[in-house]
Formats: C-alpha cells, structure tokens, sequence
C-alpha cells in the first residue's frame, strides 16, 4: 500500500473509531473488554512487529528540513550538529519522521493522549504542586490523541537505541524491550480494574522509586538512584538563578552564553528590541488568564527583570524560545518561566488535527491530562511577533526538581528497571484518557504483544541508523549546515 493510500484508509478508520469512542463510557465494562479483544482482527498483536516502510517513504533529510523552514534560521545549524552525533541523538529530534512511519503500520483502533515523543530521555523526575518527587512524562511539545501503541512503540525503539550505543547484546536489549512493553501492559491490566478516582490519583514518587530500586537493583544502581533523587531536589529555580543570572548595576540579569543563551540585550538594536520586549511582556501577561485564579495572584507578585533567548532539547532547537527572569520579594526571590513555542504536532497529519485552534493549549491540555502533577504555572497564550505574525507559546517553569536519566551509564539490570518504570508510568498517562478496559483486553494476558514490540524496535532502531546516516552525509556534502555550539 502507498502511503497516500494508507493515510486515507486511515482518516477513514479514525472517524469511525471517534464516533464509537464518544459512546465508550456508556458501555458496560463487558462490552469495553469485547471490544478491546475485537480490535484484534483489525490489527493482531502480532502484527506491530511489522515495520515495512512503503515505496513512497519522504527522504528523511527533507523531512528535518521541512521543520525547519520555520524555525530561527541561525539555530539551525546546531540542531542539525545535535541530531548528526549519535543515532540516538539523532533519535531525539527525529518524532516526525517516525510519526509518518507510525502512520502506516498496524492501528488497533484504540486511542488515548498520547505524548507523541514518549522516548525513554522524555520519562524523568520532577516536583509535584505538594513538593512532592514524582517520576512521569515531561514532554508534551507533540501531544495529540492517537493508537496508543504508538506511544508504547516510540519508547521501546528508544530502549533499543540506547542499548546499541551502550553495547548490550541482542539477547540483553530484547528482554529490556520486553520487560518495559511487559510493564505498560500488566499495569493497563491492573488499571482496568481499578476505579475511576484510584486512576486518576495514581502516580509514582520517590518512595516506590527506592522500593523498586531496593528490590531490583544491586548495590550501586541503589546508590545512583539515591544520588539522582538529591540531584532533582537541587534543580531548581534558585539553583537556574544562581547558574544563569549575574548582577549587573544592582539588577540581576542574565548571563550572555551565545548562541545558547541571548539577552533581548545582545539579540536586538535598541529599537527593535523595544518592540520585542513588548510582546515577550504581553506574552506573560496575557498567559496569566490560562492560569487558575490562585495561580494568578501568586504570579502577580512578581515583576519581570530580564529576558534572553534560549536554545532548547534536541528536536526543539530552533523553535522560539524564551527564558523570563521575574523576582518577588527582594533580589533573591527569583521565578524563572520559559516561553516554548508550539506547533502543530507531528502527529496531525496521520492521527488527525487537534480539537484546539491555539497550538498552546493544545501541549497545555494534553500534559494535565497525561501527567499526575503538572507544573503550577503551566499555561499558554498566542501572540503577534515583530514580523507581524502570530504564533502560539506554552509556558512553564524553566527548571522544578527536574533531573534526566544517564542511558550511557546503565548497565542492563539498570536499562531494564528504568524501561519497567517508564512503561509503568506511560501504561497510566494512556488509562487517563483512554478506554483503559478496551486497551487492557487487546493487550490479554500473554506475551504476544512485547514480543512483537521488540521485533519492531530492532527494526525501526536499523531505520532510524539508516536514517542518521543520510543526515550525516547530507552535512558533509553541504546539503545541510551542521555546527556544534
């Protein structure tokens, strides 16, 4: 089938999956169960090990460089230097090459909010509104509703990535593959049971985190854990403040890290940078109006002091993004929120476009809903640039107890521990807003589905190398510019 013609069979298969979907939580758990086990005729377990990519597959180069069209063209060179260092670099900023290739294989029919990035560096710890360390989903650029096991299939090939780059055997990244996809789905099992409320409440923190770690690692995994837990809780906005800001005459402001991190100062003649400051001004004022009243009157006693451009992640490098220095009290009484541009997901294109006109609100309500406790100052808001046009922005703390996993420093036990997690922590971001019944008795109690996954993994793992070659090769050719900041 060509891709053309699977992209219709699927818009197809979507309207009619959305219009049964919209009757599911009128349906007894029963008949949710008989419909999970029907979608297995239209797309059986085993057939997600497939990956056959189609005749008409988009050059992968030229699909990078469509996203960066537009983008802040002088940034653009570092991203492409990111992507070309490694295949899981390369992995990172590469979502919307697989969500084409996820959009031609086998779809159960079974949808839920997805992440739409859910690699394994996209799981990590942060704090939650009660202060609280809870590990859970933290990218939310690309979330749209789609087949859950997109989700799933993201994450394993990540696990699979990681683990070449690490040298673990095939025996050694199958069976962390299959334990991760083994988690998600006894976990979508058990959440299948539960009640309502008990779903919604369920999170994982630092307790179960050491409970696990206690159980399933040795010695020294126990100990980086411990040493990671401390790390997170340092990660803050006073430690972002100290890091990122110096006085200069008796006001702190940002410290110049070019092209990382540009003050509105460095970035902008006078005059235009008025302007720019205008709107970046407008931007966290108007954001204000997304937030929770509560949340207002707290933000309220802030005043803004500095601005600076800065680059982000991997994939979001030459997306607009800004760092706002605001302080409260006195001088050592900072917040630092991050304006993120947002676009419309790779996503929409194969799983359909999202309910919400502004892009913003889009990543604002797909996070609330995916993760358990979500940053207090999450909001969103759509301006006009200097250049006259209109684009939309998330916002969010730029650092809460935040601390990402070292993939290059886990052994195999400590690979799959973290694979169980993540697939524990995705099975209930999906049950949030999924039919997590329907998506329980698909997957059954057998091991056909992780055996599958992990067939699927090693082959998209070989696409995605394919993939990173061609990117490589493009920038030595000068067909795209690459260069390390």
């Amino acid at each position: 089938m060509t891709r053309t013609a699977a992209k219709k069979a699927r818009s197809e298969q979507r309207s009619e999956q959305q219009t049964g979907q919209q009757t599911g939580q009128r349906l007894t758990p029963e008949e949710r169960a008989a419909r999970g086990r029907a979608a297995r005729k239209q797309a059986p377990r085993s057939g997600h090990a497939e990956f056959d990519p189609p005749r008409d597959r988009p050059n992968p180069v030229d699909v990078v460089e469509e996203q960066s069209a537009t983008r802040v063209q002088e940034l653009i060179p570092i991203r492409y230097a990111r992507m070309s260092e490694s295949p899981f670099r390369f992995y990172r900023g590469a979502a919307a090459i697989m969500a084409g290739d996820l959009g031609a294989t086998p779809d159960s029919g079974l949808r839920a909010q997805l992440c739409g990035d859910a690699h394994m560096l996209n799981f990590r710890l942060m704090g939650s509104a009660e202060r609280n360390l809870l590990f859970d989903i933290n990218d939310f650029d690309e979330t749209l509703p789609g087949p859950f096991e997109w989700d799933v299939k993201r994450l394993a090939t990540s696990l699979v990535i990681a683990g070449r780059e690490n040298g673990f055997t095939d025996r050694e990244r199958a069976k962390i593959v299959q334990s991760a996809v083994r988690s998600y789905r006894e976990q979508m099992r058990r959440f299948a049971a539960m009640r309502n409320l008990e779903v919604w409440y369920a999170k994982a923190d630092a307790a179960q985190l050491q409970a696990i770690a206690a159980d399933a690692l040795h010695k020294r995994g126990r100990r980086n854990l411990s040493a990671q837990l401390e790390k997170a809780r340092g990660r803050d906005s006073l430690q972002a403040f100290g890091k990122l800001t110096r006085v200069v005459g008796g006001e702190h402001r940002f410290i110049a890290e070019p092209p990382l991190i540009v003050p509105l100062a460095d970035l902008l003649p006078d005059n235009e940078r008025g302007a720019l400051e205008e709107r970046i001004l407008g931007l966290i004022d108007g954001y204000q109006q997304t937030l929770p009243s509560d949340r207002r009157h707290l933000l309220k006693q802030f005043r803004v002091v500095d601005m600076a451009r800065k680059v982000v992640g991997v994939g979001s490098v030459g997306t607009r993004c800004w760092v706002v220095l605001l302080l409260g009290r006195d001088g050592e009484d900072p917040l630092i929120l991050q304006a993120k541009e947002a676009g419309e997901s790779v996503l929409a294109a194969h799983a359909g476009a999202s309910e919400y006109a502004m892009q913003g609100e889009r990543v604002v309500a797909g996070q609330r809903l995916m993760q358990a406790s979500g940053d207090i100052f999450l909001g969103w808001r759509r301006v006009q640039g200097i250049d006259g046009r209109q684009r939309d922005f998330y916002v969010r703390q730029l650092r809460d107890w935040k601390a990402i996993a070292e993939p290059s420093q886990m052994p195999p036990r400590g690979m799959r521990v973290f694979g169980e997690v993540c697939g524990t922590t995705l099975a209930r971001a999906h049950a949030r807003s999924g039919d997590r019944i329907a998506i329980a008795a698909y997957l059954g109690a057998g091991d056909v589905f992780e055996r599958a996954l992990a067939e699927f993994a090693e082959s998209y793992a070989d696409q995605n190398e394919r993939d990173h070659r061609e990117l490589v090769n493009a920038a030595a050719v000068g067909q795209v510019t690459a260069a390390a900041a």
